[in-house]
């Protein structure tokens, strides 16, 4: 997995950076542990008081690479006793700044979703195509898809596949803010700045408190879809594994022309 995953600092920030991008950073099971233990470095390090998530361009993370699942890689090594249900990684008590460079499809929405602050480059776009390469959502998108945008609105995403732009995730309560694409990683930074800025030990209490609050609802939820995604293997689900991640951005950007 060499480089494909860079993680670097700039004063009190970790920035975690998905290096894939001849593979629009698609997640092989290498790079997903790497990415949990990258973020695990970051919160056992006291030096670090916020992580910026974010891909090498031009995209923040097309999800798992379907073609080294159906290829059979080493999925079989990937721990994931250390990861609570429905989590990518393991919670830490720093807070995760998702900088979303380019698009963000399926697995790779589901890592957006399970940072605290999303920002946006005007050039990405966010789509769950689970339904259309057939595999169900196991890191909690189906439950805080809707939390952020309505089921309504969640719904019409997992079920069609659309593809939503920059503007509209904004306006849906997906993201916080669009700038220009050059502007994202100072944007983050100078929001990471501003965490580190704080009491550290206040805003690990209150990071907390949100963690806690949230979880009361959404843990049952998580373990909702845990059972959904079992059971659909089980019953032998898997239909089109081995779609490329190329492909299916491709077709998003169809429908967003």
């Amino acid at each position: 997995m060499a480089n494909e995953l860079e993680v670097t600092r700039d004063a009190a920030t970790a920035i975690i950076t998905l290096n894939r991008p001849e593979s629009r950073n698609a997640l092989t099971a290498g790079l997903i542990a790497g990415l949990q233990q990258a973020i695990a470095d970051a919160g056992a390090d006291d030096t670090v008081a916020a992580v910026i998530l974010t891909g090498t361009d031009p995209a923040f993370c097309a999800g798992i690479d379907l073609k080294a699942m159906a290829d059979g890689g080493d999925w079989a090594g990937l721990a994931f006793e250390n990861t609570p249900t429905g989590h990518p990684w393991a919670p830490i008590d720093k807070p995760i700044i998702g900088a979303i460079n380019g698009p963000a499809v399926t697995g790779g929405l589901e890592l957006a979703l399970a940072c605290d602050i999303l920002v946006a480059s005007e050039r990405a776009v966010f789509a769950d195509t689970h339904a259309r390469v057939g595999v169900m959502p196991l890191w909690g998108l189906s439950a805080r898809l809707p939390e952020m945008v309505g089921f309504g609105f969640a719904k019409r995403m997992s079920l069609s596949g659309m593809f939503v732009d920059a503007e509209s995730a904004l306006a849906h309560g997906l993201v916080t803010e669009v700038v220009a694409h050059d502007d994202l990683l100072p944007l983050a930074t100078r929001i990471a700045s501003d965490i580190a800025a704080n009491n550290r030990a206040a805003v690990t209490a209150l990071l907390g408190s949100y963690q806690r609050i949230r979880d009361d609802h959404l843990t049952p939820q998580l373990q909702t879809e845990a059972d959904t995604a079992q059971a659909w293997m089980s019953t032998g689900g898997v239909d089109r594994v081995g779609a490329s991640a190329e492909s299916v951005i491709e077709q998003g950007r169809s429908q967003l022309s």
